[in-house]
């Protein structure tokens, strides 16, 4: 069953040029290299510029659960960690319809 995560970033001022080339090669290689990931959006919106919203699509949990263990998912935290002044992430099931 499809699983879906959205992760917003609230990103410390003046640091979203920092922070953006991060998060953009971390999609790209889950996308790349993860067979589970369907989807990874790196979204902004202009009338909050410090805020970045991530959409990620993958096959099920466990295609999630092996998403965290991936080097370049583990290499874009530490290298984030500064820049970004709070996070929230939620996970969701798609309802059978």
């Amino acid at each position: 069953m499809p699983y879906a995560v959205t992760v917003t970033f609230d990103i410390k001022p003046g640091k979203l040029d920092d922070f953006m080339p991060h998060i953009l090669a971390n999609a790209r290689a889950s996308l790349a290299n993860e067979p589970g990931c369907q989807q990874f959006d790196v979204c902004t919106d202009p009338a909050l510029p410090d805020t970045v919203f991530l959409y990620e699509l993958y096959d099920d949990l466990a295609a999630f659960e092996a998403h965290q263990t991936m080097p370049h998912y583990i290499a874009t935290g530490p290298r984030i960690a500064d820049l970004v002044a709070d996070k929230t992430l939620r996970t969701f099931e798609r309802v059978d319809r």
